[in-house]
């Protein structure tokens, strides 16, 4: 018996969005509007790479960001499910699956002692380059005309799936946990036994919602969570059965 939970981080793990946290550290606390107004829909990761750039050239380093980044708060109960989850890794593969970056969440993870919680993260990659500017590449090129053009989730999910299976690791059930509009792909992938567990008010339970009123409802089962007190009552279930 072995289950895997798959988290996205911002506004799940934990509770701000790293993206726009960061934004902490510009001049003033603010970004200039010609730079805020430059995102395009879908084209995420090249509006923070200028984000980033901006930093960089305010002279912005690497120290600050990541003091200003290990600030941010964990979502309510959060770090007792992790410390949950942390203590029954024999049941439970866990993985991060997320449109933040790699830099952002190791610094977090590793700053609250939880990155041996999980067993892969998902997310773009990032780097500090020679001249101390923080870059950030797409995850990968995808075909889904759902998702943003650097990640689809369930793209992810799949992959990871799959490649446990071929290794000989078949689990009892998928539990999805997130917030967003791009974690509906990766839910519609899961199956009838599966749970998708959406942050109450955010879009991803809107989303399922209207899905489910428009009668073509998502086929795994629907949990939602407003404290990770939630999540963790229901794998305390898990586990008794």
């Amino acid at each position: 018996m072995k289950f895997l939970l798959a988290f996205d981080f911002d506004h799940t793990i934990i509770d701000e969005n790293s993206d726009t946290w960061i934004v902490k550290c510009a001049p003033k606390k603010k970004l200039p509007n010609g730079l805020r107004n430059s995102y395009q829909p879908g084209h995420w990761t090249e509006y923070m790479g200028r984000v980033f750039v901006y930093l960089g050239d305010n002279g912005v380093k690497e120290d600050e960001m990541k003091r200003t980044m290990t600030t941010i708060p964990f979502t309510a109960g959060m770090v007792d499910l992790l410390g949950f989850i942390g203590k029954n890794k024999e049941l439970f593969d866990c993985i991060i699956v997320s449109d933040s970056n790699t830099v952002f969440i190791d610094w977090i993870l590793k700053a609250a002692d939880f990155h041996k919680v999980f067993d892969e993260v998902f997310t773009n990659p990032a780097s500090f380059s020679s001249t101390g500017y923080l870059t950030v590449q797409d995850f990968h090129a995808h075909r889904c005309a759902k998702c943003p053009k650097n990640l689809c989730k369930r793209e992810v999910l799949k992959e990871f799936i799959d490649k446990q299976l071929e290794q000989g690791v078949s689990y009892t059930q998928v539990v999805y946990i997130g917030d967003g509009g791009n974690d509906l792909c990766p839910v519609m992938f899961l199956k009838k036994g599966d749970i998708a567990m959406p942050r109450q008010g955010y879009t991803l339970e809107k989303k399922i919602s209207q899905l489910a009123q428009d009668l073509s409802p998502v086929e795994c089962s629907v949990l939602v969570w407003s404290s990770a007190v939630d999540i963790m009552s229901y794998l305390k279930l898990l586990i008794k059965e």
